[in-house]
């Protein structure tokens, strides 16, 4: 069962005094772009709010671009200034220079997989006839834009493997534009379908279903996107005479997507109602056999509780749930008489994806943040168990009903990708891929510690660093952290993690409450009313790592994306002591009016609204721009956002720069980097490499850190 992404989609401090030991001189304060402040004020039942740089939210004006500008140049000089930034980034293009593949999936007699050469900008897509085959390009990004930045966002092939939808997006953009490939030609079919987002492509016949929003009024990248639509698109029509296949237009906030089982028999409407609150979904079906063109309801109402089809066997259908059972089981559904019967029960351990391939099920559970993979019948009889190669994250397993064997992914923090071939009929992996990268996973560990939360949670984390270093306090150490959105931090490699940890660096990634870890009951301690919890746990994680002299305040950086942006901003407020340097990404910082942009009335279920009276209450107390105060001892901050992010618009970064900048006065760099023509993510290779490098060394030194280490290759 997909789970909703929602934010989704992935190092820092030093006193006066660290910074006068390393040898280095103290820079003056900075001296940064004023910002103009208006005189506006909101009222939130009864309570009134300060807006001071509501001007900022506005993408598309002159004020707002020129202000980004002088922003993004004090940044560059602070940055340029670091005698060790190109060598960094010399050093992350190294380690990310090698062959980067995706396993395999077969359709018909071709295997479709993905390939990025090394620094290539965006991964390339190929298909080979049988896997002794000689690979040919289907389509490759990099020759959509000039900079590199159009990215393959969706490629979805037809039951018979004739055609493919092909979806790209431009400057990091959520929004795609979806266009038609001939396989036995590779080339497009004349149409193009615009304005879609929130979609996948579900074949059925000569078309397939997709959802797509109106074309938005103002700005693209910032207006409100609802009424969102599903169509029926038939080959070789124009947009224009799509069919309209569902849309609810007294519910302007709802998603609506649909599916296709794999004999084409169903179409799955799948309704979610995100924007007030509820956590779950509606699911109805569309049976082609039946004289009907009424979608039918397997569940009519909207509650909290999830609901995916995993399969069908002939007329009844397979479906993941977590309805009464919050670490989720797999269930049968008669469309004929409406009966449930249980064919996988919920477990201790929560379950985190189930798929069908070769006649069987493929289902995983997460220990302790870690995979297990189990094979079941269709009738939900335990066969065996997948023996993976460590502790670590596996994905994949998915694949046709009628192939042999499946391809899956195997990872942890020093396990690099690989891919293994599992054989239905003999239960056996075997390496099918694996990569070469210039390092030595001998050098390096990762331990897993349990640590205690302010109300007594236990909270567990992933420690990685160099064998053999020493617990004297002395260590930079970035910890990171989401917590947010059902969503787990599994154990995964980077490559551009490795020349922090040559450093001598500590990577610790905290398994806050908010996330998946334990089910959704540790989602649920996260959310809304309870949000504290996770600022609460990610404080107690960096109080475990001084504790036991990983590291100290002096070396201790915090860093997270999105929703994690949100917890740094956050506990940058709560607990600026603590940290030496903040890396607030992408984050959610205005959380009085984030529902307002986009797509982010969808965070209403996790977060609330500050439309809600009960729920203004606990909002305003740790919005991050809202709780900024003067006289704290802020830690050096940079934060990063990008022009396209059309998810958490960048007016959250801008305002809450503005507002950090204007407030403290102390010595430590307050910076913001907006990067142009990128996204939520980093849009390309090249991007993601020099925005990791900037960050690192603004971590280092700020650490003072005045020197590199030499590194010597593998």
């Amino acid at each position: 069962m997909n789970k909703l992404s929602l934010l989704g989609f992935s190092l820092m401090f030093g006193t006066t005094a660290a910074l006068a030991q390393s040898g280095r001189s103290v820079a003056p304060p900075l001296t940064y772009p004023v910002t103009r402040k208006v005189d506006h004020v909101d009222n939130y039942h009864g309570t009134s709010v300060a807006d001071p740089y509501r001007w900022l939210e506005d993408d598309r004006s002159a004020e707002t671009a020129a202000w980004v500008k002088a922003e993004n140049e004090v940044t560059h000089s602070f940055l340029e200034k670091i005698p060790y930034r190109k060598q960094l980034q010399d050093r992350l293009e190294k380690v990310y220079n090698y062959p980067k593949y995706s396993a395999p999936s077969r359709k018909g007699d071709y295997f479709y997989f993905s390939k990025n050469d090394g620094l290539q900008n965006q991964s390339v897509l190929y298909r080979q006839k049988g896997l002794d085959g000689t690979p040919e390009v289907v389509i490759d990004p990099n020759k959509l834009s000039a900079d590199g930045t159009t990215r393959l966002g969706a490629f979805s092939l037809s039951k018979d493997g004739k055609y493919a939808v092909v979806g790209t997006s431009k400057g990091g953009s959520d929004w795609q534009e979806y266009q038609i490939m001939d396989l036995a030609t590779k080339q497009y079919l004349p149409e193009k379908l615009e304005w879609v987002k929130i979609s996948g492509a579900a074949w059925q016949g000569n078309g397939f279903y997709y959802s797509r929003y109106p074309k938005p009024e103002g700005s693209a990248l910032a207006a409100k996107n609802e009424n969102h639509q599903v169509f029926f698109h038939q080959l070789n029509t124009p947009q224009s005479a799509d069919r309209l296949v569902f849309e609810d237009a007294k519910n302007p906030q709802r998603f609506h997507t649909l599916g296709t089982s794999d004999d084409e028999r169903f179409a799955f409407l799948t309704v979610s109602d995100r924007g007030k609150g509820k956590d779950g979904n509606a699911l109805y079906f569309l049976d082609a056999t039946a004289k009907s063109s009424i979608f039918q309801p397997v569940v009519s109402e909207i509650t909290n509780f999830q609901y995916g089809v995993i399969d069908n066997i002939g007329g009844d259908l397979l479906i993941e749930t977590n309805a009464d059972a919050p670490n989720n089981k797999v269930m049968r559904f008669s469309t004929t008489t409406n009966m449930w019967t249980v064919v996988i029960p919920e477990k201790p351990e929560p379950l985190t994806n189930s798929g069908s391939a070769g006649g069987k099920l493929f289902v995983q559970y997460s220990k302790d943040v870690t995979s297990r993979v189990y094979v079941y019948d269709m009738n939900g009889k335990l066969e065996n168990d997948i023996q993976l190669p460590g502790i670590g994250s596996a994905s994949g397993f998915g694949g046709e009903r009628d192939d042999k064997f499946v391809f899956y992914t195997f990872t942890s923090f020093t396990f690099p990708p690989t891919i293994y071939r599992y054989d239905i009929a003999t239960k056996k992996s075997t390496v099918f891929r694996q990569p070469e990268v210039d390092f030595k996973p001998t050098d390096y560990e990762t331990k897993q510690a349990f640590y205690t939360s302010k109300d007594g949670t236990k909270v567990p984390m992933f420690i990685t660093y160099r064998k053999g270093m020493k617990l004297d306090g002395s260590n930079p150490t970035i910890l990171y952290g989401y917590g947010g959105f059902n969503i787990s931090l599994t154990p995964s490699f980077s490559p551009l993690l490795i020349p922090f940890l040559e450093q001598g660096g500590v990577y610790a990634q905290a398994n806050l409450r908010g996330g998946s870890e334990y089910g959704e009951k540790w989602h649920e301690q996260g959310m809304k009313a309870k949000k504290q919890n996770v600022f609460d746990d990610f404080i107690a994680a960096g109080e475990y790592l001084i504790k036991e002299k990983y590291t100290s305040s002096a070396k201790l950086a915090i860093r997270g994306g999105s929703n994690g942006g949100l917890l740094v901003g956050a506990v940058m407020n709560q607990r600026p002591d603590l940290f030496r340097v903040a890396i607030p990404q992408v984050g959610v910082m205005d959380m009085l009016r984030f529902h307002k942009f986009t797509i982010g009335w969808n965070w209403i279920a996790d977060y609330g609204s500050a439309d809600n009276a009960d729920e203004f209450k606990f909002l305003y107390p740790y919005s991050p721009i809202h709780n900024i105060k003067p006289g704290l001892n802020y830690p050096a901050t940079l934060i990063t956002t990008a022009d396209h992010d059309d998810r958490v618009v960048p007016a959250h970064s801008f305002k809450y720069a503005a507002t950090l900048q204007e407030a403290y006065k102390g010595p430590n760099p307050i910076l913001i980097r907006v990067d142009v023509n990128s996204g939520h993510g980093a849009s390309n290779t090249k991007k993601n490499i020099e925005q990791t490098a900037d960050i690192y060394s603004f971590i280092l030194w700020n650490m003072g850190v005045g020197t590199l280490k030499e590194i010597a290759s593998k």
